[in-house]
């Protein structure tokens, strides 16, 4: 009893203020004999429900529409914070629901609005809170779909999101809602300030101030100015403005609403255009089903090479082709996309400019980039958008539009030319701009792996765009120990660092921004390259290969090499080919078929183990989506799959109970002792 008197303390007049009944809202439910006799007591017990919540009963008779949003923090009256959120990319999410909400008001329609906030992946980079990342994004989906079931009554649901996982997971959300119809509302964009680092950069400052680029004072101040607005998504092209740049390329947003900036009216005014779109799918009958397609998704994957998007979309598109129940892409299908469409926007991180993500959507955005693809014959048009239209009259529109026209004069007032952003493909290709991602495969990654070849600085290409490195490579089995190994000089020009164990059974398939970031903004870092079975943050760039597959802790020949092993990376960055070969030890070198059988013959790393904080929910995750397909399916739940893997282990279970049932009980005490 030590500190409850001190914990309860109030005043005594709180008691004097206790009420124990109401008088309840005024007037009348509309009831109607049909109503009462067909309509489940659920959704009359909902009539009553939104009436105590202080709607009118006389406006009760318009169409309920759900309002999703990954909102975080809470603000006071004047819009500052009482409590934070967990990033910018959400902290302005609540106005644009409001936007939507009155205009749905306004038009006599009954708004609902959920909530199901996310996490922030630069806030989380090197923290175990990473283990998290990937799999919450399947967690978050699944609570969206429940809670759009939830409300039997909806005709619609607004999803408005804007970040890395929160994006994602909305676009799988809705995309499952299959026979509804949806739209995406995107967050948009934080400005960069007037004078400092990107939110990229600013993540690298620990590894700078170590080996003494910047000053602590230096760091400090450039800290404090990186995120120049409250809200919106981080200002290079990573996973966040990725994410937003698909859901619009798939016809989920209304025309040009990816990327605006945050706060600002534009961006308040695409919530309105959302919903006019919504209510207009509504009364046509128009349902997600209609606007994600094959077709789409092959138009999305095309927009996402032009753009140089993040390779996390390599996650997330297929999970979404998945939730919508189209044909999901696999690697054939990538390498296809990115050898036909050539990189057309110049923008952070991959340059050569590097222009923020807010001057991209002032040159024009998805419309301006996909006139490009039409030209050059790259898209199918005859697809619809949540607007109804064609995306041939769609780009017919945007061409001639009034919009067009004022966006790109309002970026040539700030002396840029549009064209510079969001180049021609003869400009960008007179640039040096290469598409966007390169599939290597070999003896360490014989499923294959990912390398965002568009942002290999082109000094490090030979004549004939090619990367080649070869040397002895610096084992590490966790990312803490890479950077402790950089910030203490232990890695140097011509390195090869193979980071394994950090798949989904090690850490939940991590981003290992903290290295790669480490690495592009140290002077030397062009010149080392990574290899791993981890991911990357969508604003990596440089020779780092992820994705590695199979995994080292489900036996890929990543995990099994040793300190010292030579290893063989060429990337053809014009071509997209590329190979990662274990070619022997210093001084006896082998051809790549003996080095696949040495590999072969080898045990796996003695450094190697599922990390020991790795979560349970992150353990679940990763057995689940590894029988689904893994991460060349999306890192599903694919149910099916899930039950008869289930059925069939339980049914291998019983049988060997049956077959020797004092042995099955010593097993199964032996595990309940955590042996």
């Amino acid at each position: 009893m030590r500190h409850l008197d001190t914990i309860m303390e109030m005043e005594d007049t709180v008691f004097d203020s206790i009420e124990t009944s109401a008088s309840g809202a005024e007037g009348a439910l509309p009831l109607t004999e049909e109503m009462l006799t067909n309509w489940a007591s659920g959704d009359l017990f909902g009539l009553s429900q939104n009436v105590g919540m202080g709607w009118r009963p006389d406006q009760l008779k318009g169409q309920e529409i759900l309002i999703l949003g990954t909102q975080g923090g809470i603000k006071a009256e004047d819009g500052s914070p009482l409590a934070l959120g967990y990033h910018t990319g959400h902290w302005e999410v609540d106005l644009l629901m409001k936007e939507a909400a009155e205009e749905l008001r306004q038009s006599g329609n009954i708004p609902f609005a959920g909530f199901v906030s996310d996490p922030c992946d630069g806030r989380s980079q090197g923290t175990k809170g990473m283990f998290d990342s990937l799999p919450f994004r399947n967690d978050a989906s699944m609570v969206m779909r429940r809670l759009i079931r939830s409300l039997p009554r909806r005709k619609a649901v607004i999803g408005v999101a804007t970040c890395d996982k929160g994006l994602p997971a909305m676009m799988m959300g809705l995309a499952a809602s299959h026979d509804l119809p949806t739209v995406i509302v995107p967050g948009g964009v934080t400005l960069p300030p007037e004078i400092g680092e990107d939110a990229g950069k600013i993540q690298t400052i620990g590894a700078r101030f170590a080996k003494q680029e910047i000053t602590l004072r230096e760091a400090a101040e450039l800290g404090c100015r990186a995120c120049a607005t409250p809200g919106g998504g981080c200002q290079f092209l990573g996973t966040a403005a990725s994410a937003q740049v698909v859901a619009e390329a798939l016809g989920m947003t209304v025309p040009h609403g990816a990327l605006a900036p945050s706060g600002q009216d534009i961006w308040k005014q695409m919530a309105r255009q959302s919903v006019r779109a919504v209510m207009q799918a509504v009364s046509e009958g128009l349902v997600t089903k209609d606007i994600i397609t094959d077709a789409s998704i092959r138009n999305a994957m095309a927009v996402h090479a032009a753009f140089g998007g993040s390779t996390n979309l390599l996650l997330h598109i297929p999970a979404v082709a998945h939730a919508a129940g189209c044909r999901v892409p696999d690697i054939e299908d990538w390498k296809e996309i990115n050898r036909k469409v050539p990189r057309l926007v110049s923008a952070l991180p991959n340059g050569p400019y590097d222009h923020p993500t807010v001057r991209v959507y002032l040159a024009g955005g998805v419309p301006e980039v996909m006139l490009h693809l039409r030209r050059l014959g790259l898209l199918d048009e005859e697809v619809v958008s949540i607007t109804g239209e064609r995306l041939k009259d769609t780009l017919d529109w945007w061409e001639q539009s009034p919009r067009r026209q004022m966006v790109r004069d309002r970026l040539s007032e700030d002396g840029i030319n549009p064209d510079d952003v969001i180049m021609p493909p003869a400009k960008a290709k007179a640039t040096g701009m290469t598409s966007t991602i390169t599939f290597p495969t070999g003896n360490i990654a014989p499923e294959g792996a990912i390398v965002k070849s568009t942002s290999i600085d082109r000094e490090m290409l030979d004549e004939n765009g090619v990367y080649y490195h070869k040397a002895p490579v610096k084992i590490f089995t966790s990312e803490k120990a890479v950077i402790k190994a950089i910030k203490s000089d232990q890695i140097e020009a011509g390195d090869i660092i193979i980071l394994s164990g950090c798949g989904p059974s090690g850490t939940g398939m991590e981003e290992t921004y903290q290295v790669t970031s480490a690495l592009k903004h140290l002077p030397f870092g062009k010149h080392v390259t990574l290899i791993t079975d981890a991911r990357f943050s969508g604003v990596s760039t440089g020779a780092c290969i992820g994705h590695a597959g199979p995994e080292a802790l489900a036996g890929g020949p990543i995990g099994k090499l040793r300190d010292g092993d030579i290893v063989e990376v060429r990337i053809d960055c014009d071509k997209l080919d590329a190979s990662i070969h274990f070619t022997g030890t210093e001084g006896d070198e082998c051809g790549v078929e003996e080095g696949t059988a040495i590999l072969a013959a080898r045990d796996i790393h003695p450094e190697l183990a599922p990390h020991q904080d790795l979560p349970d929910d992150t353990r679940l995750w990763a057995a689940l989506q590894a029988v689904s397909g893994g991460t060349w399916k999306g890192s599903v739940y694919d149910v099916d799959k899930i039950i008869r893997t289930l059925h069939k282990g339980m049914e291998a279970e019983a049988a060997e109970k049956q077959k020797d049932p004092l042995e099955a009980e010593s097993s199964e005490e032996y595990l309940k002792e955590g042996r």
